[in-house]
């Protein structure tokens, strides 16, 4: 082995007097030896007396044999990039002074020990692994190796290197169809790790093979097919120019790109070959596949010997199940190493099912374990950070154990004994059976649970689905096969593998045909599945057409009410047929047929659910046009001319009669016409308000009978169904409807709009009476808190007390008092006490000390300090009834919350510290009854803790959407949210957010480190200088251009610092860019503002950011006396932390996935919004005149005229305008243009740092 060797010359040099000790064994245990090398480097690269020399040699010897592209011995390329990672990990810990994680400390423990005795400062090194090599190089030999965080890594290290700055550098638009090599080495290391959406950022040129990586990796199979197309026929015009490629090669020499050996000459003119066999398999065209195969062995003999290429040909042998296909085995000898991948497992696969289809144990055995042998030796040796491969190589090992569980189901086992893993072939030969249902739910079983497992990541799910169908054929149950397909065709559609989706049809239908059962209940499925597979392909009218024959031949009742909603909704989309159509024919039909064949099984409820669903969608959708085309400008101008024409027949009546008999001919004619007239219009006037009227009825019975079956919908239903109660409440028809869904509906489903619902009660305008609005709102909270007391009744006490504001906040008007709600909420308090008297009681309690620890007054010099808090809110102990005010537990839709359920108060801690700020909040420690102790945050003063609780609320309801969509969870985007409870309007407590600190604090620290600026600028102001600088200076703009010029961005080193594994480092990159994505835009749509570097923090452990302080919303930045303009954070700090792809790639795919997801779910994101409306926050009061009312006691007579006025009825006006600014922005209006979700995340992302800029050179604070 040549590490023992080396490693003991290396040992030779050092001083460490146990490194010398082990000398002699290094010679023996190779083991020991590899475990040796990073520790050696470490230690000569530490040492101050060490030879130039050495260095020199090592860096030399190191590029000559290792780090070289000849180099194929993927062990030694390891076993050298851990010894450099840990010269890189010595460099960032002394530069940054920080102690790692336990979790990361395990990794780097061989630094830990000796860090102390090193002389020499790792400042001193060129590069940051102490040896002369270039980035590009050691990031070349990652990718060989399958190490591709470490490539990424160190291209970034070139990048900043070679750039001076965190960038790609300019996109390159030269004619030379080869990506640069820094480009092309991070394409194919985030295809490695099958990060599509870095690869977006990373590939901005027009170049075919950049184009082709992206439709290659992002699965657009057409489009890669015809651009491998142009690279073949490039290549071979090339070739036939002899003067061409001699030119050709001139061109890439100047550009700076190193030649190509002969023989990586000819394997990257083979790779558009190999694309385009790749393409067609993808796309289906297993017979165009087939010959052009054949034709392109004939032609090109050396594709013979190719292992690539002969790999792809046995796959598409066993996919299309040709048998006879056989080429001369290739690679068997070529390698004389064993740490050299080498991957045969299609041709052994191919021999595999051939063998099984012919019983053919011998074979089978032979390459089944064969097969085996090879996956797990490769990926014993694969690279931990080669993600995909190691992913890829787990399916192949589930493909080949299915091969071994089909043996016995396709052979008698009576003429074969298993032995180990393999069959051992008796004298007689094999008979095949027919398989049993029994011995094919072995296989489902698996099936299903990689089903589960893999159906976001169809790259690779696909192949054992090909598998599955090859080996159903094989095993020869038609019945399995058909419904193997069937359900194969709908993953392949959801997973947008529409031409394999198709193929996969196509054989179902032949199947169903040649075992007659086109009346089976599969085959109506497949059909309508094939109508479905029609709409996602853009042939709508087909599409339609299709499930229309369906509907009409298809005589299961059950599945009949699927396909006749399925065309309801479809034409309900495109408009195609009128609304009573619609509504009798399909949707209706389609309930009618779920409620007649309704049961208790889980398909049932959910046909049942869906049903019912469609049919309210879309009789609300019917409802809300005929109100907005009632409530327009248009239909009111028809009223006004319906009441002229009314007159006009009433003076035309009055000078009929005191005409005489001969004179009242042409009135009467003109009477006459005017009256038919006035009857066609106010016919039509009384049929639209009526069909109004039936669609509002219709809606709420579906979405109440929604709720009431299934659990599928109850986000988007009970938003909705909310929002007309309390947007219709004067209508009997809707209070009555509510009566109703209150008694049906259990109350749990309501829970998550408490506040809102809540918010509504006392409201003076509404009736009273025991069918009023407001008696069945109450009725629906009365439920709420009676079955869920744990979360319904803070909110009333924060209610009940509304009016307990301090003096010197009241007189400033801050809040005003809604003495409504307050009676309402305190005489609901006061029924719920026969039902839950102590869990009420302990409640006040608790509430009570928690508002006195919020108002407890502190002196300034408490600042940051521990103060001991009176006796009286230490004494309260033991409230067993009540829980931790910031511990979650989940609603129980049983409504049973027994003893441990959840932890209950102990107390809290004997001191509080003082944090610093105008209203000096108090972090205290609450215990729990399960030991934890929970840190809190008490706050009190002029900010008004309900918004920031409404915001989390919001926040958690974007959660919940982003978590129900297919492409936002795959990518685990979040909003970070955190508890808030208000007690009053001016006080409340908030979750203390454990393991985060805020950017500020690591960007610029304190005043003696300067934090991350102060450790990495070298040469760079201080942020104490730069403030000076723009506060002295007049060209503000000049001045903070300057500034940018002398404080460059550092963020990117705290991804360096705190995660020091390469794979850490970027998982925990990528979850911070993603974290910001998804806080940025979200913030956007509410006009979140005041977002300086201390509102934001961020994670230690996960690197996600969280977004504090949410007093300034709503675009109320706008009103400040300098304007915050900016729509979210996006200064250079935060783009640096997202590496060399900035804002594209990650950040702005994440941006789009966010904002596709809000605007589909507006409706019920308004809702929460609406509840400023009707519970107005700081700054928001009343109207004017109302508040003027209130405050100058205004006579009776002044009071009626107020509430008659519209003023009354519009609600808080701040509040509606900065409603109607959300409700713009969802619906995707911009600068007063309707944009795409494209146009409308480009614009912010566009305009932010811009506008960072503007903002920052007029505030005189400079914000980093």
């Amino acid at each position: 082995m040549w590490i023992c060797p080396l490693v003991y010359s290396l040992i030779g040099y050092s001083c460490d007097v146990i490194l010398r000790l082990c000398q002699d064994i290094v010679l023996i245990k190779a083991e020991v030896a590899e475990l040796l090398l990073p520790r050696i480097i470490v230690d000569l690269a530490r040492r101050k007396d060490i030879e130039v020399d050495i260095q020199r040699l090592i860096s030399l010897q190191v590029q000559k044999h290792i780090l070289t592209e000849s180099n194929r011995l993927i062990k030694s390329i390891q076993v050298l990039l851990n010894a450099l990672n840990e010269l890189r990990i010595s460099n960032v810990m002394e530069r940054s002074s920080l102690v790692p994680s336990k979790r990361e400390s395990s990794k780097v423990r061989v630094l830990g020990d000796s860090s102390s005795t090193m002389a020499m400062s790792t400042s001193s090194w060129d590069k940051v692994y102490w040896l002369t090599i270039d980035y590009l190089v050691v990031a070349k030999s990652a990718v060989i190796c399958g190490s591709y965080f470490t490539a990424a890594m160190y291209v970034e290290y070139w990048c900043e290197e070679h750039f001076n700055g965190l960038t790609l550098g300019s996109p390159d638009f030269s004619p030379l169809e080869v990506l640069p090599d820094h480009v092309d080495i991070l394409v194919s290391a985030v295809t490695g790790i099958n990060e599509s959406d870095s690869l977006n950022g990373i590939i901005q040129s027009h170049k075919l093979t950049s184009q082709v990586v992206t439709f290659e990796h992002e699965g657009n199979w057409d489009k890669a097919l015809e651009y491998y197309d142009l690279q073949v026929r490039s290549s071979t015009m090339v070739q036939m120019d002899g003067s061409s490629r001699t030119l050709l090669a001139k061109h890439v020499q100047c550009a700076g790109h190193p030649s190509l050996s002969a023989s990586e000459d000819e394997m990257r003119q083979r790779n558009p070959y190999k694309g385009l066999v790749r393409s067609l398999q993808q796309i289906g065209c297993t017979h165009v596949l087939d010959v052009y195969c054949q034709g392109l062995t004939s032609r090109k003999g050396e594709f013979q010997q190719d292992l690539e290429f002969t790999e792809l040909q046995y796959e598409a042998a066993w996919r299309a199940g040709n048998w006879d296909f056989s080429l001369p085995s290739v690679g068997a000898n070529s390698h004389s190493h064993r740490d050299v991948k080498k991957d045969l497992f299609n041709e052994n696969l191919h021999s595999c099912l051939w063998a099984l289809q012919e019983g053919d144990s011998d074979e089978f055995c032979k390459k089944l374990e064969s097969s085996k042998e090879e996956l797990v030796w490769s990926i014993s040796f694969a690279s931990e950070e080669s993600t995909e491969y190691i992913y890829s190589t787990i399916i192949k090992l589930q493909i080949l154990n299915h091969l071994g569980i089909a043996w016995p189901i396709r052979w008698k086992k009576s003429y074969f004994e298993k032995r180990g893993s393999c069959f051992e072939k008796q004298k007689s030969f094999p008979e095949p059976v027919m398989p049993t249902m029994e011995q094919l739910s072995w296989l489902n079983m698996d099936w299903s649970c990689i089903l589960e497992q893999t159906q976001l990541h169809m790259k690779l799910l696909e192949p054992f689905i090909a598998f599955r169908r090859v080996l159903l054929e094989i095993l020869g149950c038609d019945e399995c096969r058909i419904e193997d397909l069937l359900r194969s065709t709908s993953t392949l559609r959801k997973g947008s593998r529409f031409s394999q989706a198709a193929a996969a049809l196509h054989e179902f239908k032949f199947l169903c045909v040649g075992s007659l059962k086109q009346n089976s209940s599969s085959y109506w499925h497949g059909r309508l599945e094939e109508a479905k597979l029609l709409r996602v392909q853009g042939q709508h009218e087909m599409a339609i057409s299709l499930a229309t024959y369906i509907s009409q031949n298809c005589h299961s009742n059950e599945d009949s009410s699927d396909v006749y909603r399925v065309v309801g909704k479809w034409l309900a989309e495109t408009s195609t047929s009128n609304s009573r159509t619609i509504l009798d024919k399909y949707l209706k039909h389609a309930v009618s047929l779920a409620e007649d064949h309704k049961t208790t099984d889980k398909k049932s409820i959910e046909r049942q659910s869906q049903s019912h669903f469609q049919l309210a969608h879309y009789a609300d959708a019917l409802f809300r046009s005929h109100e907005e085309r009632l409530n327009s400008g248009e239909w009111q101008a028809a009223r006004r001319l319906r009441k002229h024409k009314k007159f006009e027949l009433e003076a035309l009546f009055r000078r009929l009669r005191s005409l005489k008999k001969g004179e009242n001919a042409d009135y009467a004619v003109k009477i006459q016409e005017v009256q038919r007239q006035l009857a066609m219009d106010n016919e039509e006037a009384e049929k639209l308000q009526d069909d109004r009227d039936n669609f509002l009825c219709l809606a709420l019975d579906g979405y109440k009978r929604c709720l009431v079956i299934g659990e599928k919908y109850d986000v988007r239903v009970v938003f909705r169904l909310i929002s007309l109660w309390f947007s219709l409440s004067s209508r009997t028809n809707v209070v009555n409807n509510m009566r109703n869904t209150i008694t049906e509906v259990k109350s749990y489903k309501f829970v998550p709009l408490i506040y809102q619902i809540a918010s509504r009660m006392g409201s003076t305008r509404d009736s009273i009476g025991p069918h009023s609005f407001q008696c069945a709102l109450v009725s629906l909270v009365k439920k709420m808190a009676i079955d869920h007391p744990y979360h319904s009744i803070f909110q009333l006490l924060a209610l009940a007390n509304g009016d307990r504001i301090k003096d010197k906040q009241r007189n400033r008007n801050s809040f005003v008092v809604d003495m409504d709600k307050i009676v309402a909420a305190k005489n609901l308090l006061e029924e719920l006490s026969s039902y839950h008297g102590d869990i009420i009681r302990q409640m006040r309690q608790m509430v009570e000390i928690y508002i006195k620890l919020a108002e407890l007054e502190t002196r300034r010099e408490d600042t940051n300090k521990k103060v001991t808090l009176p006796r009286e809110i230490r004494a309260v102990r033991r409230l067993e009834f009540v829980p931790v005010i910031t511990a979650s537990f989940p609603v129980d839709r049983d409504c049973y919350y027994p003893e441990g359920s959840f932890p209950y108060f102990s107390g809290l801690a004997d001191s509080v510290t003082v944090m610093n700020g105008i209203n000096a909040p108090k972090v205290v420690e609450c215990m729990g009854s399960d030991g934890q102790k929970y840190r809190q945050l008490a706050k009190s003063g002029n900010d008004d803790l309900r918004q920031d609780a409404v915001m989390e609320q919001f926040f958690g309801l974007v959660n919940t959407f982003l978590r129900n969509n297919r492409d936002t969870w795959k990518r685990r985007l979040v909003v970070r949210t955190y508890k808030v409870v208000p007690f009053t309007p001016s006080a409340g407590v908030l979750e203390w957010v454990n393991g985060t600190f805020p950017l500020g604090e690591y960007l610029i620290g304190s005043m003696k480190n300067g934090g991350a600026h102060g450790r990495y600028g070298m040469g760079d102001w201080s942020s104490v200088k730069c403030r000076m600088h723009m506060s002295n200076e007049k060209d503000k703009r000049g001045a903070f251009q300057e500034v940018c010029e002398n404080f460059r961005p550092v963020m990117h080193h705290f991804f360096l610092e705190r995660f020091l594994q390469p794979a850490n480092w970027f998982e925990k990159r990528l979850a911070y860019t993603r974290s910001v994505a998804t806080s940025s835009m979200v913030g956007y749509i509410v006009g979140l503002g005041d977002r300086h570097s201390m509102n934001i923090l961020i994670d230690e452990a996960t690197a996600e950011v969280v977004h504090i302080d949410l007093g300034v919303a709503f675009e109320q930045g706008l009103m400040l006396k300098t304007p915050e303009r900016v729509p979210f954070r996006l200064t250079r700090d935060i783009i640096d932390g997202m590496g060399v792809t900035g804002v594209e790639g990650v950040f702005r795919r994440c941006c789009e996935e966010t904002l596709s997801v809000i605007r589909t779910n507006k409706e019920a994101l308004l809702t929460i919004v609406e509840v400023f409306i009707h519970d107005p926050l700081y700054k928001w009061a009343l109207s004017p005149l109302k508040a003027l009312q209130r405050q100058k006691e205004m006579d009776d007579d002044m009071d009626a005229s107020l509430e008659d006025s519209d003023d009354e009825y519009e609600g808080n006006k701040d509040a509606a305008r900065a409603l109607m600014r959300v409700k713009q922005k969802l619906d995707g209006y911009e600068e007063g243009e309707l944009r795409s979700v494209h146009g409308q995340v480009n614009y912010p992302v566009s305009i932010a740092p811009i506008l960072h800029v503007n903002w920052n050179s007029s505030f005189p604070i400079f914000h980093w």
